[in-house]
């Protein structure tokens, strides 16, 4: 397993860890201090944000799992990959995107994402 295989392996853990303390201590290891994510619905800067972010997206989809949906294609310091948003028990991800990872010393500085299959509905505010 590659170095960026185990920081973005690491990322996906950040979106299933349910338990708060849990999913900041793996957000101070997985992301730079100054770390930013965006995507169609949201961008934010900082552990206190992307900390926020996560526990929106579990409360709006509780019980859901997030997983890699195929390889990480990676190269100097950026990696791009597609991950699903699954019903366990259920082959059919409800949600499919698509990141793009900056990565700094071993760790995520910035998240692109892109959102490639959403239910309806999902995006309203």
């Amino acid at each position: 397993m590659t170095d960026v295989q185990r920081v973005i392996e690491r990322y996906i853990d950040v979106w299933n860890a349910t338990d708060p303390a849990r999913r900041r201590e793996l957000i101070g290891k997985v992301f730079t201090e100054d770390a930013g994510y965006s995507d169609p619905l949201a961008a934010v800067r900082g552990h206190d944000a992307i900390d926020q972010l996560v526990a929106a997206a579990q409360a709006q989809f509780a019980g859901l799992r997030f997983s890699l949906g195929g390889p990480i294609d990676a190269h100097h310091d950026q990696a791009r990959f597609t991950w699903h948003l699954s019903a366990p028990g259920i082959e059919e991800p409800v949600v499919i995107g698509f990141d793009v990872a900056i990565l700094n010393d071993g760790r995520v500085r910035d998240v692109y994402g892109f959102l490639d299959k959403v239910p309806s509905g999902a995006l309203a505010g």
